[in-house]
């Protein structure tokens, strides 16, 4: 699962970079929404995995500290974006003549710097603190597999939800490994 996560998204993004016709802000949202799926898996499986190998599962504080900072960036990093999005198909549908002006490129990288430097500042703290109250509260099997659903299943099926559906991107693909429209 982790390396159909990796592999799909890795995708989406090699076609949306080097296909022209897929320079809109909407590929744009999905390039940056495939990235943060990469390192919102790649943040947890990876030690998960290293625990069932090993049958550890033990983390030091320093590990596990930095280990939620770079989770929570990336699940908050990744809903700001989610919410970009739908603000980029509302503008799409309900404003559709003045969608260039009002989506342009200027604007959409500013939506995204945005996102980042929101769920830095403003919700990195109040998610230790909730991440940290909570903890002991919940059962450990739920807990597991919430995390798993949450850590791998969503970002594994973000591309082929979002994009690998999608005929300009399957044609973008096309082109990119066979080399010919």
């Amino acid at each position: 699962m982790y390396l159909v996560t990796i592999l799909g998204n890795l995708l989406i993004i090699l076609a949306v970079n080097s296909d022209s016709h897929l320079h809109t802000p909407m590929y744009f949202f999905l390039a940056n929404l495939s990235f943060v799926d990469i390192c919102v898996t790649s943040t947890t499986v990876p030690k998960m995995l290293a625990n069932i190998q090993t049958q550890r599962k033990v983390i030091t504080y320093e590990s596990c500290i930095t280990q939620i900072y770079f989770f929570i960036l990336f699940v908050v990093l990744d809903n700001f974006l989610l919410t970009v999005m739908a603000y980029d198909r509302f503008v799409a549908i309900c404003h559709p003549l003045c969608y260039t002006v009002i989506m342009n490129p200027k604007f959409c990288g500013l939506l995204v710097m945005v996102s980042w430097l929101s769920v830095v500042s403003l919700f990195y703290c109040t998610s230790l603190g909730v991440y940290f109250s909570s903890a002991a509260s919940q059962s450990s099997h739920s807990s597991a597999t919430a995390s798993v659903m949450y850590t791998v299943v969503t970002p594994m099926l973000n591309p082929f939800i979002y994009s690998l559906r999608n005929r300009d991107i399957k044609e973008a693909l096309n082109v990119f490994f066979r080399g010919k429209p």
